[in-house]
């Protein structure tokens, strides 16, 4: 039995039984479903700690880290469960100590999560004076982007960030003044004169 029309709109739903309708709809739907999963995997994988997400991420400043990690470099982090030596993190000075506050990005080179690491950059040749907590860590190194930190440094700077709004600005009035196309309007009868057509002008 054929489900009943919606009075209210005046519309009527009709059942998909065709396979090939509803391989058309599948088709349809198929980018919106990559796009909700490609967000969902952002979202569970990158998304900044500070909107709940699991990534941190830090611009490398400084040649402390050579070569490992050059200035201008990105660096993705991920919080663990606890830290052992030899790994790359990021951790913010504690409280008391000189610089505190600051974020640093060095390698475990000793110590324990009770006591404080012992941090070390991989171009120095002595410990850091700091001794961080595992409070103190912001996460572990997942996956750097050579030079990526100068470029959204560049892009946060005022004019290129004045240029890239006024292009967006360009473009919505662009794709919003398209001409709109109703294929459901009726034919102009016999001797009756066409409408201009609109050119999107503003």
């Amino acid at each position: 039995m054929p489900p009943p029309a919606d009075l209210g709109s005046g519309r009527s739903y009709k059942r998909v039984d065709n396979p090939l309708d509803m391989m058309r709809v599948l088709k349809k739907c198929l980018p919106l479903l990559a796009v909700a999963g490609a967000v969902a995997a952002w979202w569970f994988l990158m998304a900044p700690a500070f909107l709940g997400g699991p990534a941190t991420y830090v611009m490398v400043s400084g040649k402390s880290m050579l070569p490992t990690l050059r200035d201008g470099d990105l660096v993705v982090l991920h919080e663990q469960a606890s830290y052992s030596p030899a790994d790359v993190v990021a951790f913010r000075v504690p409280e008391g100590e000189p610089g505190e506050g600051a974020i640093v990005i060095h390698r475990i080179a000793g110590g324990s999560p009770q006591e404080g690491f012992v941090m070390q950059g991989d171009n120095k040749n002595s410990p850091d004076p700091w001794r961080p907590a595992e409070g103190d860590v912001l996460g572990k190194m997942w996956f750097h982007i050579p030079g990526a930190g100068r470029a959204l440094a560049f892009l946060q700077a005022p004019l290129p960030l004045a240029t890239l709004a006024g292009w967006a600005v360009m473009l919505l009035v662009a794709l919003g003044g398209r001409p709109a196309h109703d294929r459901d309007a009726p034919a102009p009868a016999r001797g009756a004169r066409s409408p201009a057509k609109s050119r999107g002008k503003v």
